[in-house]
């Protein structure tokens, strides 16, 4: 579920002016799945514009006080969520903790870094969903430790329905605030992409596992 079409559209803009998301349909990407895609996502690139991280950061704060008003701690997913996610939990005046991929090789070999307690609740900030496996490691870590988990708040998501089966059996609800129609959308109205381009783009997402692009 997106937060709202208009602020979806204006993030998605953003990201594509920023070059935060490149499109390059007749010569796509590579994704370390192996999966040919005419997308490429890179959210922190919105940490240096400020105009662009302050509308974002916002966004963040109208998705959970709507959404999860109860939450009690913001939990940024490393390492595209931790920069926001901070800034979020600054905006709202909230306690902070971050979710490593892997637990820390030496100390305390912590995973979850942060001094929060049990059972409080928790909103996780993430920067992309693509299927959502590694997010969903995030909650399930959170969970494991006794933390009430609400939700998850990304930026942006590729809307595969993969992703959206994951996150239904992971039983956590998801917020973003911007998405991959949106961004078409944009892109078409900016003149990023042509509107001939727009059906491959389409069933890239659709079926990403198979997708090549169009000879032309």
């Amino acid at each position: 579920m997106i937060l709202n079409k208009e602020s979806a559209i204006k993030i998605a803009e953003s990201l594509l002016q920023i070059k935060a998301i490149k499109l390059n349909p007749t010569s796509p990407f590579q994704w370390a799945s192996g999966w040919n895609s005419p997308i490429y996502c890179d959210n922190r690139k919105t940490l240096s514009y400020p105009p662009v991280r302050t509308f974002i950061r916002q966004q963040f704060v109208d998705a959970i006080n709507e959404h999860f008003p109860n939450a009690e701690v913001i939990a940024g997913v490393a390492t595209g969520g931790i920069a926001h996610g901070a800034l979020v939990a600054e905006a709202m005046g909230l306690p902070f903790a971050y979710v490593r991929s892997t637990a820390k090789g030496h100390g305390m070999q912590n995973l979850i870094e942060g001094d929060i307690f049990k059972n409080q609740k928790v909103v996780v900030i993430e920067d992309l969903i693509s299927t959502g496996g590694s997010s969903l490691k995030a909650v399930e870590a959170l969970r494991e430790n006794k933390y009430d988990v609400l939700g998850m708040v990304a930026i942006f998501t590729y809307g595969f329905d993969l992703a959206r089966k994951n996150f239904e059996d992971g039983k956590c609800k998801l917020i973003t605030l911007s998405d991959y129609n949106s961004m078409l959308e944009a892109a078409v109205k900016s003149q990023f992409v042509s509107e001939s381009d727009v059906e491959s783009l389409s069933e890239w997402r659709n079926t990403p596992d198979t997708w090549a692009p169009k000879k032309r």
